[in-house]
């Protein structure tokens, strides 16, 4: 129920008033605050519900009314809290007021514009006993695996832009996600690259997450390695990860839990994008059940990119030598991007373990580097060694009845005289996604 229908009571039919506020539970109805105006205002017009904060705005008065009913006697009637674009000019007085218990608070989504300064360890009163849901954006919150050893009802924890001051280590998260066995999505991400220069030893004891279904990770590679050696998911079907670069991506507990996964490992096609800024890989699948993996690392050279996420795939991927299709695109990225003759042998790393890829799709800047890579590694050996199995070539900007480009011709040649036949075919891969 909107603050604005509130204003509408005097049109709405007394009788259907009485029904619906005589019902069982009053068909769970809420109020849905936005601070546009005065909690005074509207207190009166409707009986006692439960309160949902929510509210995006840029109007301080809008957010000076949030303020006043967050520290009011209203706070126990509040079961939703949405904040989002918190501004840093208000952010003290809204983390003074969330000091005390909120006894009916199932779902807090904090949000803010900007980094904050950290949550006191006496966020909720220290207790948050039917939290459903947690989600802090740029809100540091050293003190989170305190108050998550009382969130047992936890079904959503999502941690994301976390800056210096909010560091949370694995050993301390995963003690904190043992007491919360309904957890079905966590996401953990950090701002920037940090780790100790000196790992501790994980935990002997692990953590069993039965009904976790999504996983997103951003940071360092050595955090999520020591995370996933002290957790069990055994339902996961989505796994985002996002690493910053590093030049020995070391990953089998990532390789451990993608194997564990049977709907990751019955994928067969895959999407390689690279842009200035990171290069990612995904594999997508909606049916019989709905699976999505993603991989990201984030560098903006093209050389390094394809290296980490040879590397990375290659030690972390057991379904590489199954897939069948893969598209290979750009964001149209600049000509400097491209640097002939500096990725060759990183194209070919990337290539060599997609030993069963029928199907290639390859937008038109991607697909001279790929080419030139395969033609300097000899007739002999591309067809032996790299995608032996190539059926299909898909070239974004063909002509439906063109020749075929002249960087492809010599490995086409070769493929058909080797009695390994290639199709080339044009590709709208725009019209495709």
């Amino acid at each position: 129920m909107d603050e604005r229908m509130a204003h509408t009571g005097p049109c709405v039919s007394k009788m259907a008033r009485c029904v619906v506020f005589a019902s069982p539970h009053r068909l769970n109805l809420r109020l849905v605050y936005t601070g546009k105006r005065p909690m005074s205002e509207i207190q009166d017009v409707w009986p006692v519900l439960p309160v949902v904060i929510s509210h995006r705005s840029d109007l301080s008065n809008a957010w000076e009314n949030v303020s006043a009913i967050l520290e009011s006697e209203h706070r126990h009637r509040i079961c939703q809290i949405n904040l989002l674009d918190i501004p840093t000019s208000h952010w003290e007085r809204f983390s003074t007021a969330m000091q005390k218990p909120f006894p009916e608070l199932s779902h807090l989504v904090f949000l803010a514009k900007t980094t904050v300064t950290s949550l006191p360890d006496s966020f909720l009163g220290g207790s948050a006993p039917l939290l459903r849901e947690l989600t802090l954006e740029n809100c540091p919150f050293p003190g989170i695996p305190t108050l998550l050893l009382s969130a047992s009802q936890l079904v959503v924890l999502d941690l994301w832009f976390i800056p210096i001051s909010g560091y949370i280590s694995p050993q301390d998260l995963v003690t904190a996600l043992s007491v919360i066995s309904k957890l079905e999505t966590l996401r953990l991400g950090f701002q920037v690259p940090l780790y100790p220069a000196s790992r501790p030893r994980p935990l002997l004891t692990r953590s069993f997450l039965p009904a976790l279904t999504f996983l997103a990770f951003r940071g360092v590679h050595e955090y999520l390695e020591d995370l996933l050696t002290q957790i069990e998911a055994p339902v996961l079907t989505t796994l985002y990860v996002a690493f910053f670069m590093d030049i020995d991506f070391v990953l089998p507990q990532l390789h451990r839990l993608i194997s564990q996964v049977e709907s990751f490992n019955s994928c067969d096609s895959a999407t390689v994008r690279t842009s200035d800024r990171a290069i990612r890989f995904a594999i997508f699948r909606e049916s019989p059940q709905f699976t999505e993996l993603f991989l990201e690392i984030r560098c903006r050279e093209l050389d390094w990119q394809l290296s980490s996420l040879a590397q990375v795939c290659s030690s972390s991927f057991p379904f590489l030598s199954t897939l069948v299709h893969l598209d290979i695109l750009d964001d149209d990225v600049p000509q400097s991007h491209w640097k002939d003759d500096m990725e060759t042998t990183q194209w070919l790393e990337l290539l060599a373990p997609l030993t069963a890829v029928k199907d290639l799709c390859l937008t038109h800047q991607v697909a001279p580097h790929v080419f030139q890579a395969l033609k300097k590694l000899g007739e002999e050996r591309v067809i032996t060694e790299v995608l032996p199995a190539l059926q299909n070539i898909f070239l974004e900007g063909l002509e439906p009845f063109g020749s075929v480009p002249r960087y492809v011709e010599g490995f086409v040649a070769a493929r058909n005289l080797s009695g390994h036949p290639v199709a080339v075919h044009r590709w709208d891969w725009e019209n495709s996604e």
